[in-house]
């Protein structure tokens, strides 16, 4: 963890290490890329334009379930910066739980989605094929019934973590206008 420094009023905080800040960057708008590609093809006329954007829709959450393993696994061995304690003592104990519960459900969610895509589209009997050349095995058996009971859990996954990610985001933006306390610093590349 490097040390940075900030404007004159604002203290000097830990960073995250550079892997940390690019996975975080890079599966974040990952979500936000996956989730708008997901509500434009979702209403789109049969056509090969949308097949083409289901198959990359799929081999994409491939991409961002595997980075999810890669986040989680730096996660477990690279452990965070804490809080600044003058951050983490002005915080009520509301937002302290906040923010703990917020960063585990995003991590749940970063599994979650992915496979319950992945669970719907084996079970609807359409096979994932991962930058169009390497077959995934199916997750559960085909199975109509089935693919029916799961497809809105996919989509209500989602949209809980947009949902999130967005809470996630209005924090660190609170913490930057109205806290002015540097903490969204921490996680910005270059700055240090």
């Amino acid at each position: 963890m490097a040390i940075s420094s900030t404007s004159n009023d604002v203290p000097a905080i830990q960073r995250y290490s550079l892997t940390a800040i690019v996975l975080h960057w890079v599966l974040g708008l990952a979500i936000f890329g996956l989730f708008g590609v997901g509500l434009y093809m979702a209403d789109l006329p049969f056509s090969p334009m949308r097949l083409k954007l289901y198959n990359w829709h799929k081999w994409a959450g491939i991409t961002l379930l595997m980075l999810s393993v890669l986040r989680l696994l730096w996660r477990l061995t690279h452990r965070p910066p804490a809080l600044p304690d003058s951050i983490a003592q002005a915080m009520p104990t509301w937002q302290h739980w906040a923010h703990n519960a917020t960063h585990y459900a995003l991590y749940a969610l970063f599994f979650a989605v992915p496979l319950i895509g992945w669970a719907y589209s084996s079970a609807a009997g359409f096979p994932i094929v991962a930058f169009g050349v390497l077959p995934l095995p199916d997750f559960v058996p085909a199975d109509k019934a089935l693919s029916e009971l799961i497809k809105p859990w996919h989509e209500i996954s989602a949209f809980a973590l947009v949902a999130l990610a967005v809470v996630h985001a209005a924090a660190a933006f609170k913490h930057q206008w109205f806290d002015r306390d540097g903490l969204i610093h921490r996680m910005l590349p270059g700055r240090g």
